[in-house]
């Protein structure tokens, strides 16, 4: 794989381009699972170069029955559980190299699509952080942050600072060409999480705690959720 990650981030051009191929891997392959949305956040949307992480965000549907003859198969062959029940079983025996499981040991969407999307476990070391839920961005934007004030823990904020690229099969060229040219302009992130409802204080150490997060993570890093 080409680009200028490594660990180290990407140059603004590299972030565009390595999202592009995300999104082309989207809309032409068959996936673990259906995808409905892609965004990108963080320091690509606020025009930055270089980007020290490519933050994206996928929206997946859940599937609710696929083909549940195929668990005993694949637990048999690789060990895991759920194929054809959490991922499609189309998809795990033509792909069974990007077929991963969680610790206990059922076919995990996120981390299934993080190793097809991003081409294989570590995305060769490319500073990339996927976010993967059956919510949209937005409405998960909320959620998180509810969540995250009832446990007094900032971590799991998403920042709300994000572009949609990708939508329902269609690309959002425009979306594309802004960040092209750097044309969004977003408020900091305890500003633009003051207009969501936090008091000042409480968005300044929230958005500390998001930054030192973020500070710390290297490489690919992925998180699943389900609302």
């Amino acid at each position: 794989m080409s680009g200028s990650g490594n660990g180290n981030g990407f140059s603004r051009e590299a972030a565009i381009n390595r999202i592009e191929r995300l999104v082309d891997t989207v809309e032409s392959e068959l996936l673990s699972v259906p995808v409905r949305e892609v965004w990108v956040y963080g320091d690509l949307a606020l025009g930055l170069d270089p980007v020290d992480r490519l933050d994206i965000y996928l929206t997946k549907d859940i599937l609710m029955r696929d083909d549940p003859d195929a668990a005993g198969e694949f637990e048999r062959s690789h060990g895991v559980k759920g194929v054809g029940k959490s991922v499609r079983a189309e998809w795990a025996r033509t792909h069974p190299e990007y077929l991963r499981a969680n610790a206990n040991g059922h076919a995990a969407p996120e981390k299934c699509l993080a190793a097809q999307l991003l081409e294989g476990d570590d995305g060769s070391g490319e500073a990339i952080h996927l976010e993967v839920c059956n919510a949209s961005f937005e409405d998960n934007v909320t959620q998180r942050l509810r969540g995250a004030q009832l446990r007094e823990d900032y971590t799991q904020l998403l920042d709300p600072r994000g572009v949609c690229l990708w939508a329902d099969g269609v690309r959002s060229e425009e979306a594309i060409r802004k960040l092209r040219e750097s044309e969004l302009a977003f408020p900091t992130l305890s500003a633009a999480l003051e207009m969501l409802g936090m008091d000042e204080a409480e968005a300044g150490e929230a958005a500390r705690a998001v930054h030192a997060w973020r500070d710390e993570q290297e490489g690919v890093t992925v998180r699943g959720d389900v609302i």
